[in-house]
């Protein structure tokens, strides 16, 4: 299967998923997953300019996500799976991809959010539906650049609600 990493950050591609995580983990595609970014032109070009060279961009709705995965269009590829929340991933596990595991770094602040670390924060249904990514057997951790030490999500939103 050609998915290295699944990723959930609020700011797509920027430079520690650029440089760091693309770097460690010898990605050849990124590939945002969000219905939105997916019809947003400029949000698109934003995308672009923040993708290094050498590495592919793929910036599609859930839906064509899911079916371009399962039908094999990257399997000689090396892909990121970037989103922005934890709902993207369950329709995608829901639509069968095979995601084992989801790396949570940045999730903003918002009025609605409660902080789980300094820069992870999550809605109240961000915590619903991380529970039924638990109960699929996903494996969540935390972790904002490869070089810090990862952490067992659940333990850190246990410990927090």
């Amino acid at each position: 299967m050609a998915i290295i990493g699944s990723r959930i950050d609020g700011r797509l591609v920027h430079g520690q998923v650029a440089n760091l995580w693309a770097t460690k983990l010898d990605i050849s595609r990124f590939m945002v997953v969000d219905d939105a970014v997916a019809e947003n032109n400029i949000e698109k070009q934003g995308l672009k300019l923040a993708t290094p060279s050498g590495v592919k961009l793929s910036v599609l709705p859930i839906e064509k996500a899911a079916n371009n995965i399962l039908a094999g269009k990257y399997d000689s590829q090396r892909l990121l799976i970037i989103a922005r929340n934890p709902e993207v991933y369950l329709k995608l596990i829901e639509a069968g991809v095979p995601i084992e595991e989801i790396n949570v770094g940045n999730m903003s602040q918002t009025d609605e959010t409660k902080s789980i670390t300094k820069s992870i924060n999550v809605t109240d249904e961000d915590i619903k539906v991380f529970e039924k990514l638990v109960e699929k057997n996903i494996q969540i951790n935390a972790q904002m650049v490869p070089g810090d030490r990862r952490e067992d999500f659940v333990k850190l939103l246990n410990n927090r609600k």
